[in-house]
C-alpha cells in the first residue's frame, strides 16, 4: 500500500537525487531569500503641501516689511502736507502752469471773482455728520478773465435750493487748497454732463462742461476751506448755505493694520510649518513590507 501512495523515486526528497534528470531540474530552481526583518518605509517631505506651508510665512513675512516701508511713506507724505498747509496762502498766477499742480497739492491759495452759476456741477452722493446731500462745485471767473473750478462744500439735500446757491453775485474772495481728480473705483459710476449727473471729479471733464480752453477756463481744481466752528457749519447746512472742507490732510493711512495683519499671518503660518515638522519626525512611517 505504502509503494502505491509513494512511488519509488518520489517516496522521499533525497531519492530524487537518484535521478539526474530530477535532480538537475530540483537544482536548477530559483533560490527565494526572505528576509529576517521587515524595514519600514520613510514616507518623503518633500511634497506640495509641505512646500506650500514652508512658503508662507516668507511670503507673508514678505509683505509685512513691504507695507511697514509704505506705513513709512504715508506717514512722511502727510507730514510734508501737514507742513504746506502752515504756509502762507499762495496768489495764482492769471495763466497756471498745469505740470506743476501735483507739486503744490494741498497748499492754500487766495483767489477772487464771481461766480458761474450757469455751469454748476452737483457731486453725489456725499454724506457729512450723516447728513446726505451733494457737494456744489462751480465755476469761479477770475478777475482776470481766466476760470478755474471751485469746489463750495457741502450743502444738505433737503435744503438744496437754487436761489441759496445762486444769491451771490458779486465779487467773492475765498480761501480754499489746491487738488487734483480724484482716482475713479470699479463702484463709482462714470460722470453724464449730459444729464447733469456727477459722482466723482474728472477736473478736466468739468472744465470741458464750463466751457473748456476757448472760455478761457483751465483744468484747476479748488476746494474752499471752512475755518468756522460746528455750530456755525451747521446753521450753513439748515440754510442751504455750502460748506466748505475743513483745512487738514484727508489721506487715508491703514497701512498699519495691513503690517499688523501679514506679521500675524507671517507668525501662524510658521507655527503651523513647524507643527508639521514636529510631527513628520514622529511618525514612525508606515509599517509595509520592503525586500532588500
Amino acid at each position: 500500500m505504502f509503494k502505491r501512495l509513494f512511488p519509488k523515486d518520489f517516496a522521499f526528497p533525497h531519492r530524487c537525487f537518484h535521478n539526474s534528470s530530477l535532480r538537475a531540474s530540483w537544482l536548477s530552481r530559483p533560490k527565494i531569500s526572505v528576509p529576517a526583518i521587515y524595514k519600514a518605509r520613510q514616507e518623503s517631505w518633500i511634497k506640495p503641501t509641505m512646500i506650500l506651508v514652508g512658503f508662507m510665512p516668507i511670503f507673508t513675512f514678505s509683505l509685512g516689511v513691504w507695507q511697514l516701508q509704505r506705513l513709512k511713506w504715508k506717514i512722511n507724505l502727510i507730514d510734508e502736507l501737514e507742513e504746506k498747509l502752515q504756509l502762507q496762502p499762495l496768489i495764482l498766477p492769471p495763466n497756471i502752469n498745469l505740470s506743476v499742480i501735483p507739486e503744490f497739492v494741498f497748499r492754500r491759495v487766495s483767489i477772487k471773482g464771481k461766480w458761474d452759476h450757469a455751469h454748476t456741477m452737483l457731486l453725489s452722493p456725499r454724506v457729512r455728520d450723516g447728513i446726505h446731500g451733494f457737494h456744489v462745485v462751480t465755476p469761479l471767473i477770475r478777475e482776470n478773465g481766466s476760470t478755474i473750478i471751485v469746489d463750495r462744500g457741502f450743502v444738505s439735500k433737503d435744503s438744496l435750493s437754487s436761489e441759496t446757491l445762486n444769491a451771490e453775485t458779486g465779487e467773492v474772495e475765498i480761501l480754499g487748497m489746491l487738488r487734483t481728480s480724484q482716482p475713479r473705483n470699479l463702484f463709482t459710476p462714470d460722470n453724464d454732463p449730459d444729464q447733469g449727473k456727477w459722482y466723482w471729479t474728472d477736473v478736466d471733464r468739468m472744465a470741458n462742461y464750463a466751457g473748456g480752453e476757448a472760455a478761457g477756463v483751465q483744468p484747476v481744481f479748488v476746494e474752499q476751506i471752512f475755518e468756522g466752528h460746528a455750530g456755525e457749519a451747521h446753521t450753513r447746512i439748515g440754510k442751504g448755505i455750502p460748506v466748505g472742507r475743513a483745512p487738514t490732510v484727508d489721506l487715508r493711512n491703514s497701512h498699519l493694520s495691513y503690517v499688523i495683519t501679514w506679521f500675524s499671518l507671517s507668525g501662524l503660518t510658521a507655527f503651523m510649518f513647524f507643527r508639521v515638522l514636529v510631527n513628520k519626525r514622529k511618525a514612525p512611517g508606515r509599517r509595509l513590507p520592503r525586500f532588500g
